[in-house]
């Protein structure tokens, strides 16, 4: 069972066994009249094979109170972007798919780029981005939640849990961040820990930092976060109309960037939304720096150091060498609580290939340090809607109508 310890800036709301599922949803379908419910589901069309999907439309079939299902489809031809339709029309709510590689939406992409407001390269963040406009520009809910489409054993608890702090009438949150822990049963390995960016990487990286840099408001509220990386929130609609969207891999933490620079702390909170939660992993890509863990650590890095230098801290080529050796003891002082965790718990550790991720992970610090000095003024955030509806006024219902366009076409 949970504790219900509290520490950091933040908000922790724990799960401590004592409500149903049933009964969460009934206390949000009581409210979902006054404060109608969106959820957006980022799905590659890989994953439309997935046992995960089908097991995440079943589920979902259940859900009482949410209004809306919005799906972001990317690389899928027709032939996929009808195969969705054909998995999501089971649900009975109101559901659209953004089919963000039909003519259609590429369209608008282009209109996009044609006035300086870049969407990136494809990826998560500009699919999240494209649902995020959607959601705003059709009026349905006041506000949402976000879940990955690859979540292997899903519950429908998992929207509820992350929808109700900020649906309840009489707290103050605008945005919830889902947390959880990752150990799971691999049929060779049998159990073990996961989540290894987090543990190894992000965890260490952060408190590297305060020791290296002296700062400590923003690391601080992110050291707050039991699983900063957790691909699940919900927030309200005024945070998703001023949200800036992350393009590349750093996408979980340049969204809590964003959220830090929009909200005070005490409307932020941390959820419990799963007993457990497992989903595809990544290879580490030891030997290649752009792919798999490896580039996802050094995007990360770049979105952490770029939020630090806004605030006024002086990054250098010496400092970033300081960093990846405060990192590297942090990060090995670590490693001996994990592997008493993970004997505690009955869980296969090895020490041996956490050490070796973690030499892996220390020089994308150094390397994202370099990429970072040469172009400091880099930004991979896509446009906040409310920017875009200042440049563009009917873009965003114009999107609508593309999405709608696809959903009625034969």
């Amino acid at each position: 069972m949970a504790d219900f310890f509290q520490n950091g800036v933040i908000a922790t709301l724990h799960d401590l066994g004592r409500r149903s599922t049933e009964d969460l949803e009934r206390e949000l379908k009581a409210w979902s009249g006054e404060t109608p419910m969106s959820l957006i589901i980022p799905c590659l069309v890989a994953d439309l094979d997935a046992p995960s999907l089908e097991r995440i439309v079943r589920q979902l079939a259940a859900v009482p109170y949410l209004d809306e299902v919005v799906v972001g489809l990317d690389r899928a031809d027709a032939d996929g972007f009808a195969r969705a339709r054909g998995i999501f029309s089971r649900l009975p709510q109101h559901h659209r798919i953004l089919w963000n590689d039909g003519p259609r939406l590429r369209a608008i992409r282009d209109e996009l780029d044609a006035h300086d407001l870049t969407t990136g390269l494809p990826g998560k963040g500009r699919n999240v981005w494209f649902c995020l406009g959607y959601f705003l520009a059709a009026g349905r809910g006041r506000i949402v939640a976000l879940h990955d489409a690859d979540i292997r054993d899903y519950d429908r608890s998992l929207p509820a849990r992350l929808l109700y702090p900020v649906a309840h009438p009489s707290t103050r949150f605008g945005f919830a961040k889902g947390y959880y822990h990752r150990a799971s049963r691999g049929a060779v390995d049998g159990d073990r820990l996961y989540g290894r960016v987090t543990r190894l990487f992000v965890t260490p990286l952060i408190r590297a930092m305060a020791v290296t840099f002296g700062e400590r408001g923003y690391l601080d509220y992110l050291d707050s976060f039991r699983y900063p990386l957790a691909g699940e929130c919900a927030m309200t609609l005024d945070v998703a109309e001023t949200l800036r969207v992350p393009s590349d891999w750093g996408f979980e933490i340049g969204v809590l960037a964003e959220v830090y620079r929009h909200l005070p702390t005490t409307r932020i909170c941390q959820v419990d939304v799963a007993d457990t939660y497992d989903h595809k992993h990544r290879d580490l890509s030891a030997d290649d720096p752009d792919s798999g863990l490896h580039r996802m650590s050094a995007d990360i890095a770049r979105a952490i150091y770029r939020r630090l230098a806004i605030s006024g801290v002086v990054l250098s080529a010496e400092g970033f060498r300081s960093l990846e050796a405060a990192y590297d003891r942090t990060a090995l002082d670590l490693i001996d609580r994990y592997e008493a965790d993970a004997a505690f718990n009955g869980l296969n550790y090895d020490r041996h290939g956490e050490e070796a991720t973690i030499q892996v992970f220390a020089r994308a610090i150094v390397r994202a340090g370099a990429e970072f000095l040469e172009d400091p003024l880099e930004s991979t955030f896509i446009p906040s809607w409310s920017r875009v509806r200042s440049e563009l006024p009917d873009l965003a219902e114009r999107l609508v109508a593309a999405v709608e366009a696809d959903a009625t076409s034969q």
